[in-house]
């Protein structure tokens, strides 16, 4: 089994493990199309029993865009899918955990049939660009099968982003050029989600990291505007001419959903150096 199938399972489990205390806000239209379609898949299951997983686990009614339905059984076995873990039908995915999460996937799936909708929150691979994101997903014990449908998270939180924002200045204050290399090489741990790191020299006013960009290294942050052609650098390097700590807003590409939206920037000084992260916001 692939790393990544094995660390997305890993992920789905552990879902089910945490349970609704990881259940957060999401956008509205999203929850409720999630939602719908596992209570159609809960009442075409009530009428046709396992003979549903066939029309679980092919394009047609119960694969909405990216949102699908997938199914396991007490013992942990994949039963059906509409998406990516379809190769993992008939496989116990309970075997991807490790001593103690195996006891807390088992003790969960005890979960008496009548709790009804329950909500979590795990990591998964998006199967229509390839990135592992975060995801929301509703499930339902029914008899001895648990019957699920998520929907991804594009949008990092401004804790995320905070958290992001001190460990990369942590880091980069402890070690300069190990942190500006992990940041650059974009698998080193500094880019979650729609989240990533970027560092300017305010000096010489170069960029030195970003997270998502390289062709940006060693070009002239002062001079970066946003899509809509307004200055995004130069105001950014006047605030923190006078202060440590800095927040700004502006309008930015989205690296996970493509678009254009608004971003806040949380700005900080490590030595000579400026570290930045943005949350977006729909």
């Amino acid at each position: 089994m692939g790393f990544g199938i094995t660390r997305a399972l890993s992920g789905f489990l552990l879902a089910f493990f945490l349970g609704p205390a990881l259940a957060a806000s999401a956008p509205t239209d999203e929850a409720s199309a999630a939602r719908a379609l596992l209570e159609n898949a809960v009442a075409y299951y009530h009428d046709q029993g396992d003979k549903a997983f066939a029309a679980f686990s092919r394009q047609g009614e119960f694969v909405d865009q990216d949102r699908y339905v997938f199914v396991v059984d007490t013992r942990g076995v994949m039963l059906a899918s509409g998406g990516p873990s379809s190769a993992l039908i008939g496989r116990d995915v309970s075997e991807t955990l490790g001593p103690d999460l195996h006891k807390a996937f088992k003790d969960v799936l005890k979960t008496p049939e009548g709790s009804g909708i329950q909500e979590a929150e795990y990591r998964w691979q998006n199967w229509s660009d390839g990135k592992v994101e975060r995801k929301r997903v509703f499930f339902q014990r029914v008899g001895e099968r648990i019957l699920a449908v998520g929907y991804y998270l594009p949008r990092a939180s401004p804790g995320q982003a905070k958290a992001l924002l001190a460990r990369a200045a942590n880091d980069l204050g402890k070690d300069q050029r190990g942190t500006l290399e992990a940041i650059n090489s974009l698998q080193g741990g500094f880019l979650e989600d729609d989240l990533y790191v970027f560092v300017v020299d305010l000096k010489t006013h170069r960029y030195l990291a970003h997270g998502t960009n390289l062709r940006l290294l060693d070009t002239d942050f002062s001079k970066v505007k946003d899509p809509d052609g307004k200055p995004v650098g130069e105001p950014i390097l006047a605030l923190m001419a006078k202060q440590e700590l800095g927040e700004y807003e502006y309008r930015w590409k989205n690296p996970v959903t493509g678009k254009v939206e608004d971003k806040h920037a949380y700005l900080r000084k490590v030595g000579q150096y400026l570290v930045a992260v943005g949350y977006y916001s729909p």
